[in-house]
């Protein structure tokens, strides 16, 4: 089927065309809204600024399809192969995009508020600078886990997205706004969150084993038994934080900001906190094995039965600090 074949059935009234075959042809702009293209072969298909709209897109075939600027708003794409697709600037809102396929996919600047991504591949997709706000990513009963392994989320809008078990691992999401979002259990091993903004995220249970988390915004996040072993995280703010249990083994935290921070039980051994600002920290019962608190502000901390036998306390500040011994220090 040619393009004005299907562009004159669908406006005399025809919208299933499911399992067509549409490989590339070129549909620029075309007004498609509700059409029915399941398991459709659009593979190479040019459908830049096309409206797709409720569009009903299950198990087609849209591999390196041109999409940049298409409108997909509550499009059902639901095991839909994407890989390699362009969709810079394209319109997915409340897209359900579930088991869908959006490896090296380029999604620059893309909608995808509301979208359904549970058991999406996004591996090597391109997402500098999308929108993922309210965005579900969430694994359910280990039936729904996303990936999103290696892919570019710079300077992303995350705000409130869920991506409660998701592996994203390895992902760039420097600068990204993810202020509020569900991570709970997530894989972010070498992770790069860079001056990310992660205030009032859910992290707990997460890993983030090697990740660079240098000057990210975590105030008043939740960390509790996150993994943060070998951590790069320089200039951090955590203040207010909540992290019991949390194991931050030979982390780079120097000077960064743990003002009132909850960190309980935690494992600080070897961790670099060279002038950090610890006033009103919590740290009962913490292991601080041969941690580097050189210059660090610990005023008011409260260090009731913390190890800190081995600790390098050269220049520290412990005015009015509750010491391992319960005393207060003068």
């Amino acid at each position: 089927m040619d393009a004005n074949e299907l562009i004159e059935r669908y406006a005399a009234g025809e919208k299933d065309f499911s399992g067509a075959n549409l490989s590339g042809i070129n549909l620029f702009g075309a007004d498609l809204i509700g059409v029915g293209l399941i398991e459709a072969d659009l593979h190479g298909t040019t459908l830049i600024f096309a409206y797709l709209n409720r569009a009903k897109l299950v198990k087609a075939n849209l591999i390196a399809t041109k999409l940049s600027g298409a409108s997909l708003a509550q499009a059902d794409l639901r095991g839909a192969k994407l890989h390699d697709a362009d969709l810079h600037g394209a319109t997915l809102q409340g897209a359900d995009m579930r088991g869908a396929d959006i490896t090296l996919a380029n999604l620059l600047d893309a909608n995808l508020m509301d979208a359904d991504l549970r058991n999406v591949n996004l591996s090597g997709a391109n997402l500098t600078g999308a929108c993922l706000r309210g965005a579900n990513l969430r694994e359910e009963k280990r039936v729904y886990n996303s990936s999103l392994r290696g892919a570019n989320l710079r300077k992303a809008d995350l705000r409130g997205a869920n991506f409660t078990g998701a592996d994203m691992a390895r992902v760039d999401l420097s600068g990204a706004n993810l202020s509020n979002a569900n991570l709970r259990d997530t894989d972010l091993r070498g992770a790069n969150l860079s001056g990310a903004n992660l205030m009032g995220a859910f992290l707990s249970d997460a890993k983030l084993n090697e990740a660079n988390l240098r000057g990210a915004n975590l105030t008043n996040a939740k960390l509790e038994r996150v993994v943060l072993i070998g951590a790069d995280m320089v200039s951090v703010n955590l203040s207010g934080a909540l992290m019991p249990d949390i194991k931050l083994g030979k982390a780079n935290l120097s000077n960064a900001n743990l003002s009132g921070a909850r960190l309980n039980r935690s494992d600080l051994s070897r961790a670099n906190l060279c002038g950090a600002n610890l006033t009103d920290v919590d740290l009962i019962d913490a292991y601080l094995a041969r941690t580097d608190l050189a210059d660090a502000n610990l005023t008011n901390a409260n260090l009731a039965r913390a190890e800190l036998s081995s600790a390098n306390l050269t220049g520290a500040n412990l005015r009015h600090a509750t010491m391992p011994d319960g005393k207060i220090n003068d």
